[in-house]
C-alpha cells in the first residue's frame, strides 16, 4: 500500500481557543475518507492545512514525493467569470496541451455551446463540474474536497456521487450529505471534541460505532465513578477517625486514599461534550379544511413578466409536509417569496390564507434577521415571547449570557441560522415555508431537522436538495418541470421524472444512454451484466428501506422492487 501523506501531532489553534490538537493519521493510494463533524470544529480547516494554505499551531504534514495533491476550489476566480469554460481550463495547461482539456469537458458533460458560454453563466452544477475539472486536469492522486455538493440540485448531486464513485484516485471530502458519503467512500473522519476519530467503515457505520463507543465510554465512566465516590467516602471516614482518636497512621492512610482518588479522576474516561444545540421546531395544528387554498395562476420571477411555471388549483392542509423539488433556477424560492408576500398583503385573488393562519419563513439567505439587532432583540421580533423566555431560548441553544446583547451581524452562517431556527420554534406557527433549510446545518443538525418536521403540528413547505430530508419527512411531493408544477406520491416518482429530463447528467456525460433510473418493474435492461448491475441496485434500494421506521418505508415499492429481483434471478437462472 503507498502511503500518500502523513500527519503527526497536528494542532491549530487561535488566541481564544483550540479547534484540534495532536491529530495523526495517513493517507494511503485507494483511500476515499469523508470527513464529518458538528460546525466550527475545525473540519475546512483541517482541509486548508493539508493543502498547505493553512499553517498548523503544531504538527507536521509530510507528502510523498510522488504525490500529486490538488484542493477543490469553494468558487471559480473572479478573474476568469468572463472567461469561457474551455478558457478557464485550459489556462492551466500549455498550447499544444489544449486538447486534453476538450476531453475532460466532454467526459464531464459540456456539450459544444456550453464550452463557449462566459464562467459566470454557468449553473451551480456547471461551475462544480468546471471546478473538478481544473483540479483533475493533471490526473492528481489525491483530491481535497470541501463542501462540493453545497447548493447543488438533484441532478448534479446525482452526478457527482456517480463520479465520485468511479474516480480511481484517493480524495477526502467534507461533507453533511450522508447518503452520498454511504455511496463514494471507504474511510470516515470524524472531528470532534479536538480529536479525530478513525473508521474504515463508511459514513452511517461509522457515526453507528462512535455511538456504541460512546456508549461503552458511558458506562466505564459511570463504573470509574462510583470507585472514586467510595474511595473519596471512605477517604474522608479515615480522616474523621484519625483526627478524634489522634490517630496518625489512620490520617495517613486518608491521605493515600485521597491521593489515588484524584489519580483516578485524571485517568477517568473521558466523556464527549456533544453538541450544544438541538433542533426543535415547535408548532400548532389549525383545526381547519385547509391553511392555504390556491387557484390556478402563473408564477413570475421579480421584475420580470416572462412567467417560469404554471400552477394548477391546490390546498395546503396541517399535517402536510411539502417537498418543492426541481433543478436549479425553475422557481422554486420564487414560489416560496410569491406566497410570503401574499400572505403578507392579503392577496385573495390566487392565494388564500385562514384568517387564523401565523405563517413562518427561514429564508435561505437569512435576511428575516436584521444585522444591527441584538440576539435577544432579534428573538422578540419573531412574537409574543418575554425577555425571559427568549434568555432561557438562548441559553439552551448555545448562546452564553454574556452573547445575548452580541448584534446578528457578528453571527456565523451557523449561528445566524441557529438563531432563525429559535425564532421560528418560539412563534408556534401555523404553517413554515422553509428555503434551502439544511444549508448551514451539520449531519446531527440535519437529522434533528427530519425528526421535528415529523413531529411538527402545523405544516411546511419546504425547498430542499437533501435526498434524507425529503424522503424521510415530508408526505406531498410538488416537482417544478417543463413550465408546470406536478404532484406525485413519492420521491422515487419525483427522481425518476427528473431522470428523464436530465439523462445526461444523470449518467455521467456518456452520450447516447437515454435508460432512466427508474424504480418500478419495467426498467429496459437486456445484458447479463446490466441484469447483475440492475439486480445489485434493486437489493440495495429493498435493504435500506427496509431500514427506516415502519412508517417512513414504502411498502407499494418494496414489493415493485421483489417482484423485478424475482424476475432478474429467474433470467439469471439463480
Amino acid at each position: 500500500m503507498s502511503t500518500l501523506l502523513t500527519a503527526q501531532s497536528l494542532t491549530l489553534s487561535y488566541t481564544s481557543s483550540t479547534l484540534f490538537s495532536g491529530l495523526n493519521f495517513t493517507i494511503n493510494k485507494y483511500d476515499k475518507i469523508g470527513l464529518i463533524g458538528h460546525n466550527g470544529c475545525g473540519k475546512s480547516s483541517l482541509l486548508k492545512l493539508l493543502a498547505g494554505t493553512l499553517e498548523a499551531s503544531h504538527g507536521t504534514v509530510a507528502k510523498a514525493n510522488h504525490c500529486m495533491m490538488r484542493y477543490v476550489e469553494q468558487h471559480i476566480p473572479v478573474s476568469l467569470h468572463s472567461a469561457s469554460v474551455l478558457s478557464a481550463l485550459t489556462v492551466q495547461l500549455a498550447d499544444d496541451e489544449h486538447w486534453r482539456a476538450e476531453l475532460l469537458l466532454d467526459e464531464l458533460g459540456f456539450n459544444l455551446s456550453e464550452r463557449e458560454m462566459p464562467v459566470a453563466n454557468c449553473s451551480g452544477g456547471q461551475q462544480m463540474r468546471l471546478l473538478l475539472a481544473r483540479a483533475i486536469i493533471h490526473q492528481p492522486d489525491l483530491l481535497l474536497l470541501d463542501e462540493p455538493s453545497n447548493h447543488l440540485d438533484l441532478p448534479s448531486l446525482i452526478w457527482l456521487e456517480k463520479f465520485l464513485s468511479s474516480w480511481k484516485g484517493s480524495f477526502v471530502i467534507v461533507s453533511h450529505d450522508q447518503i452520498l458519503l454511504d455511496s463514494v467512500t471507504n474511510t470516515t473522519w470524524i472531528l470532534r471534541d479536538q480529536c479525530l476519530h478513525h473508521f474504515s467503515m463508511p459514513c452511517s457505520k461509522a457515526r453507528q460505532a462512535l455511538l456504541e463507543k460512546d456508549e461503552t465510554d458511558r458506562l466505564r465512566h459511570l463504573s470509574e465513578q462510583k470507585e472514586i465516590d467510595r474511595i473519596e467516602k471512605s477517604a474522608k471516614r479515615l480522616a474523621v477517625w484519625g483526627q478524634v482518636y489522634d490517630n496518625e497512621d489512620l490520617a495517613r492512610k486518608a491521605k493515600t486514599m485521597m491521593a489515588r482518588k484524584e489519580r483516578l479522576e485524571e485517568e477517568q474516561t473521558v466523556l464527549s461534550q456533544g453538541a450544544p444545540w438541538v433542533l426543535k421546531l415547535h408548532g400548532e395544528a389549525l383545526p381547519a379544511d385547509r391553511l392555504v387554498a390556491i387557484k390556478p395562476y402563473h408564477v413570475t420571477p421579480p421584475n420580470s413578466g416572462e412567467p417560469l411555471f404554471e400552477m394548477g388549483e391546490i390546498r395546503i392542509k396541517s399535517g402536510d409536509r411539502i417537498a418543492v423539488l426541481g433543478g436549479n433556477g425553475c422557481g422554486k424560492s420564487t414560489l416560496l417569496n410569491h406566497l410570503h408576500g401574499a400572505y403578507n398583503a392579503g392577496d385573495l385573488t390566487s392565494v388564500t390564507f385562514h384568517h387564523r393562519c401565523r405563517l413562518g419563513y427561514y429564508d435561505q439567505s437569512l435576511q428575516q434577521l436584521r444585522d444591527q439587532d441584538t440576539l435577544s432583540d432579534a428573538l422578540v421580533s419573531f412574537g409574543a415571547t418575554n425577555s425571559e423566555q427568549c434568555k432561557r431560548a438562548l441559553i439552551r441553544a448555545g448562546f452564553g449570557y454574556e452573547r445575548h446583547q452580541q448584534t446578528v451581524d457578528s453571527l456565523s452562517g451557523g449561528e445566524r441560522a441557529r438563531l432563525l431556527f429559535i425564532g421560528l420554534t418560539l412563534a408556534r406557527h401555523h404553517l413554515l415555508f422553509l428555503d434551502e433549510p439544511t444549508n448551514h446545518l451539520d449531519m446531527e443538525g440535519k437529522e434533528e431537522l427530519i425528526q421535528t418536521l415529523t413531529e411538527f403540528q402545523g405544516a411546511a413547505l419546504l425547498v430542499s436538495h437533501d435526498r434524507s430530508l425529503i424522503e424521510q419527512s415530508c408526505n406531498r411531493f410538488w416537482l417544478i418541470q417543463n413550465g408546470q408544477l406536478v404532484e406525485y406520491l413519492s420521491a422515487e416518482e419525483v427522481y425518476f421524472q427528473m431522470a428523464l429530463q436530465y439523462p445526461e447528467i444523470l449518467n455521467n456525460g456518456e452520450k447516447g444512454k437515454e435508460q432512466p433510473m427508474q424504480e418500478g418493474i419495467d426498467s429496459p435492461i437486456s445484458t447479463q451484466d446490466q441484469l447483475l448491475e440492475r439486480l445489485i441496485e434493486l437489493e440495495s434500494l429493498l435493504e435500506n428501506d427496509l431500514n427506516r421506521r415502519a412508517k417512513h418505508q414504502k411498502p407499494n415499492l418494496q414489493k415493485q422492487w421483489r417482484e423485478e429481483i424475482d424476475s432478474i434471478n429467474t433470467q439469471l437462472q439463480l
